[in-house]
C-alpha cells in the first residue's frame, strides 16, 4: 500500500472527472432527436455520435492503463483530463453530425486517457479489505452518470439547447484539472516495456469487429465497398483478437495483456460481468427515450424526469452497499443486483404501450436504482481485491475495457434491433416508413405509427434483460473472498511475484 496520509480527498478529485465521461456515455441518447433536428442527420449518424465516443473510449484502454503504470497514474489522469476539456469544447461548436461525431473521437480518447488511473488509485491507496466503501463511491459514480446522464441531458437540451450538454464540461473540466492537482498523490512508478505488436494487435481487432456490427444492418450485412464485405470485417476482428490473445501467451517479453490475471477466478468472472452490465446500461436507455419522447410525446426533460427514483435510490443506497460489501460474499449482492435489472427492464417493456399511465413507469425505475446499487461496487471490489500494485494499472485497464467494450456492442446492438423491429412492425416493412421520418423531424410520431413503434421498442429492451440476467448467473460462480495477507509489503511485491510467476507459467 502506498504511504498516503489523505486517500478520500485523492479519491472524491478523481471522482469529479470519472464522473464527467461517463455521463458523456449516455447523456446524448436523450439529445437524439434534438441533434438530429438541429444537425439535419439521420438516425443512424447520430447513433455514431454515441458509438464513436464509445469506440474512442474503449480501444485504447489497455495502453493506458500501462502507461499509468509506467508514466504514473497523476500525470496520465491530468493529460486526459485536458483533452477531454477540449473535446468537449469542440463538441459543442460543432456546425454539423461528421464534425461532432470527429470531436466525439477525440473526447473519447481522452476519457481513455483518464478512466484506468482512477480504479488503479484507489487500488494502490486503499488495501483490499477495506476498498469496498472507496470502490461503492467509485461503483456508484459510474451507476450514477448513466443515470444522471438523460436527466442533466434532458434538462439541458430543453433549457438551452443541445450544444449545452458538451458546454458544461468546460467549467467541470476545470475543476477538477485543480482539484486533482491539488489531491492527487503522485504515485510511484514502475518499469514496463511496451508491446507494440500487442497495442496494434488489439486496437486493430477491436476496431473491425465493433466497426462491422455497428454497420451491419446499414449495408443489409452485405458488401460495403469493393471486396470488403460487414461479415468480413466481423472475422478479421475475431481473427486479429484472437492472434492478439496468442501473442499475449507466447510473448516472451512483457504483455500488454497479463494473462496471469486471469488465473484468478473471481477477476476473470467479474470482467465477464462488467462487460455484460456495460452492454446493458448503455443500450436499455435508447429504446425507452425514443418511447417517452416518440410515442408519448415527452419532452427531453419530462422523459428524463421518470428516471429520478433510479438515480436517487442508487446514490442513496450505494454508501450502504460499500458498508456491506466488505462484510459478507459480494456474489449475494451483485447477482441480486443484476437480476433486479433484468425484472426491471422487463417490466419496463410490458409497460410500452400507447395508452399506458405515464407515472407506472416510476416503478421500474426505483426498482432499477435499487438495482444499480447492488451491482458495481460488488464487481469492482471482488476485480480488484487481489491485484498487487505493479499491475494495478494493467488490471484496471482489462476491466474498464471489458466494461467499455460491453457498452460498444451494447450500442451497436441495440441500434441494430430497434432498426430490425421497426422495419417488422411499421407499415410499409421500413424504418422509414414514418418511423425514421418522425424520428429525423425530431417530433412526435403520427398516431396510428404508436402501436407499432411502442411494440418495436418493447421488444428491443429485451435483449438488454437478458444479457443482464446472463451477468447474475457469472456472478453466482464468484469464490468466497479469501483473508488480505502481507497486501502491500515492498510496495506489493509479494503479491506481484506471484502474478509475474503466473505470466512467467502461462509464458
Amino acid at each position: 500500500m502506498e504511504n498516503v496520509e489523505k486517500p478520500w480527498p485523492a479519491l472524491w478529485s478523481l471522482v469529479i472527472g470519472f464522473f464527467m465521461i461517463l455521463i458523456d456515455s449516455t447523456i446524448v441518447s436523450v439529445a437524439n432527436p434534438r441533434i438530429m433536428e438541429g444537425l439535419n442527420a439521420d438516425i443512424n449518424s447520430v447513433i455514431w455520435v454515441t458509438s464513436a465516443y464509445l469506440l474512442a473510449y474503449a480501444v485504447p484502454l489497455l495502453i493506458t492503463g500501462r502507461l499509468g503504470d509506467r508514466f504514473g497514474p497523476k500525470k496520465l489522469y491530468l493529460l486526459g483530463l485536458v483533452v477531454f476539456t477540449l473535446a468537449s469544447l469542440w463538441c459543442g461548436l460543432a456546425q454539423n453530425v461528421e464534425t461532432l461525431i470527429a470531436a466525439r473521437v477525440v473526447q473519447g480518447l481522452g476519457a481513455a486517457v483518464m478512466t484506468p488511473q482512477t480504479m488503479a488509485v484507489i487500488t494502490r491507496i486503499f488495501p483490499p479489505d477495506r476498498r469496498g466503501s472507496a470502490m461503492a463511491i467509485w461503483g456508484a459514480t459510474a451507476g450514477m452518470a448513466t443515470l444522471v446522464g438523460p436527466i442533466l441531458g434532458g434538462v439541458l437540451v430543453d433549457g438551452l439547447g443541445w450544444e449545452w450538454i458538451f458546454f458544461i464540461n468546460v467549467p467541470i473540466g476545470v475543476v477538477g484539472f485543480i482539484l486533482a492537482l491539488r489531491n492527487v498523490p503522485a504515485l510511484s512508478t514502475h518499469p514496463h516495456r511496451f508491446d507494440i505488436p500487442g497495442v496494434l494487435l488489439s486496437a486493430v481487432g477491436l476496431f473491425l469487429l465493433v466497426f462491422g456490427i455497428q454497420e451491419g444492418e446499414t449495408y443489409d450485412w452485405g458488401t460495403i465497398t469493393g471486396p470488403i464485405s460487414v461479415w468480413s470485417l466481423i472475422i478479421a476482428g475475431l481473427v486479429v483478437l484472437a492472434a492478439f490473445v496468442a501473442w499475449q501467451r507466447f510473448n516472451k517479453g512483457e504483455p500488454l495483456l497479463p494473462l496471469g490475471l486471469f488465473r484468478d477466478r473471481n477477476f476473470s468472472l467479474a470482467n465477464l460481468g462488467i462487460t455484460m452490465v456495460g452492454f446493458t446500461v448503455t443500450s436499455f436507455g435508447l429504446p425507452l427515450i425514443f418511447y417517452y419522447q416518440l410515442v408519448r410525446g415527452l419532452t427531453p426533460t419530462q422523459s428524463a424526469l421518470l428516471m429520478v427514483p433510479m438515480a436517487l435510490i442508487s446514490g442513496g443506497m450505494a454508501p450502504v452497499v460499500g458498508k456491506i460489501v466488505d462484510r459478507v460474499n459480494p456474489k449475494y449482492l451483485a447477482a441480486g443486483g443484476l437480476t433486479l435489472m433484468a425484472v426491471a427492464l422487463v417490466w419496463n417493456g410490458l409497460l410500452m404501450q400507447p395508452d399506458t399511465p405515464i407515472l407506472l413507469f416510476l416503478l421500474p425505475s426505483a426498482v432499477l436504482g435499487f438495482a444499480n446499487a447492488g451491482i458495481w461496487a460488488p464487481l469492482s471490489t471482488t476485480a480488484t481485491r487481489n491485484l498487487p500494485p505493479r499491475q494495478a494499472g494493467a488490471g484496471s485497464g482489462v476491466y474498464n475495457t471489458t466494461r467499455q467494450f460491453g457498452a460498444v456492442l451494447g450500442s451497436a446492438a441495440i441500434a441494430v434491433l430497434i432498426q430490425s423491429r421497426l422495419a417488422a412492425e411499421l407499415p410499409g416493412g421500413q424504418p422509414g416508413a414514418g418511423g425514421g421520418e418522425g424520428m429525423t423531424m425530431g417530433g412526435s410520431l403520427p398516431e396510428f405509427l404508436h402501436a407499432g413503434f411502442s411494440t418495436a421498442m418493447a421488444q428491443s429492451i429485451l435483449l438488454p434483460a437478458a444479457v443482464v440476467l446472463a451477468g447474475a448467473a457469472v456472478a453466482l460462480f464468484f469464490a468466497k473472498p479469501k483473508p488480505v495477507q502481507g497486501w502491500g509489503a515492498a510496495d506489493g511485491a509479494g503479491q506481484s511475484a506471484k502474478v509475474d510467476a503466473g505470466l512467467d507459467s502461462a509464458g
